[in-house]
């Protein structure tokens, strides 16, 4: 018998005969998709086939349950994207299940190699101890090249540890990738060399399947000090796919564009903790941005709290990596965050630096808040 991994699902149901109803169909719908009556004796049932392990009220108030399913690593073929579509593939697309923990099997962990540094790496990176990251990104779309690469000297000089492109920056007429990518890693470096600092710039290489893998490795040829990735649009093996290359060396931080619809619901999709948690883990993300608490985007306090905490908790083995609050990150809500988080994030702010009329200085009272 092969080795199995589980996940959980909360189910919506009535009562405990609904649930498990629901949950026997989850076992159907992500293996074999046949009637139960017709599947075949033998390694098809005993192996292949979802096998239902526990079913339980759940415990946080919501009308449903807490179905635990196990899977054969035999169903996994050795393919990550197989594995996305075992955990939530045909049954995504019912109403009222969604995906809450994913427990992994020898199987999974082999395919899944995880992050290459981790939190601990990019504070080395960065030059610091055990002190909170800080980044910001250089925007908006339609800037020239010359003005982005300003943004990102200024940024850099100013303390912050990584300086990224805006999601939204890819291969604009008014700022190509290759001239971008050129520029600010030089603006970038000629900071560092005034300042003694160790800022990092990091593209956005999100693009058409056949241009992400080229970009990534055209940022390390050039001294890019990472690269960042939106998966729900490149496609989630794309980071799995870089973060295993061994000739690839460079961290890779992910973006969440695109992926909201993912955990907005809270009957269907997946926990915040199992998506920007253990998913982006396994893909080997070495930090992962989310939408803050209080920001623009509307997740509460404890669903941040549970990424937090789901990029550090015990996960095979894998290494933690760094969470990455952002959208709605103010100078004056340091205080707030470093009591939430802790010193284990990275402060993603963006806008409300470029709202000061002096960038490099805002940087600084960043800094000087954050190691208060």
């Amino acid at each position: 018998m092969a080795p199995r991994f589980s996940v959980t699902y909360f189910v919506r149901a009535a009562d405990a005969g609904e649930a498990k109803a629901r949950a026997l169909d989850i076992a159907l719908e992500q293996t074999v998709e046949i009637p139960r009556d017709v599947v075949p004796k033998g390694y098809v049932e005993e192996e292949i086939l979802g096998r239902l392990e526990s079913l339980e009220k759940s415990p946080d108030g919501r009308p449903g349950f807490l179905a635990t399913i196990s899977y054969s690593d035999d169903d996994i073929g050795g393919d990550f994207p197989q594995f996305l579509n075992i955990v939530f593939g045909n049954s995504s697309i019912k109403p009222g299940l969604k995906v809450e923990d994913i427990g992994l099997s020898p199987g999974i962990l082999a395919l899944c190699k995880g992050p290459r540094y981790g939190i601990a790496s990019l504070r080395a990176r960065a030059g610091i101890g055990e002190s909170p990251l800080l980044m910001s990104a250089i925007k908006p779309v339609g800037l020239s090249t010359k003005e982005l690469a300003g943004l990102a000297h200024d940024f850099a000089l100013g303390g912050m540890h990584f300086v990224k492109d805006d999601h939204g920056l890819v291969d604009q007429k008014t700022s190509r990738f290759d001239e971008r990518l050129r520029a600010c890693v030089e603006a970038v470096g000629e900071a560092n060399a005034k300042s003694g600092g160790k800022t990092s710039f990091v593209p956005n290489v999100t693009g058409p399947a056949n241009a992400v893998i080229e970009r990534a490795k055209q940022a390390q040829e050039v001294g890019a000090g990472g690269v960042m990735i939106a998966p729900a649009l490149a496609g989630y093996d794309v980071i799995r796919t870089l973060a295993a290359d061994p000739d690839f060396t460079l961290p890779i931080i992910s973006h969440p564009a695109f992926s909201g619809a993912n955990v907005v619901s809270p009957d269907c999709g997946f926990s915040h903790r199992a998506f920007f948690g253990a998913l982006h883990r396994l893909m080997g993300a070495d930090a992962v941005i989310y939408p803050n608490f209080g920001g623009r985007f509307g997740f509460t306090r404890e669903e941040c709290l549970s990424i937090a905490r789901a990029c550090s908790a015990e996960l095979g083995g894998l290494k933690a990596i760094v969470p990455a609050p952002g959208g709605g990150m103010t100078l004056n809500r340091v205080a707030e965050m470093r009591e939430a988080y802790g010193n284990d994030i990275m402060y993603l702010v963006g806008g409300a630096l470029l709202q000061e009329t002096s960038l490099v200085e805002a940087c600084r009272r960043l800094f000087a808040a954050v190691h208060a």
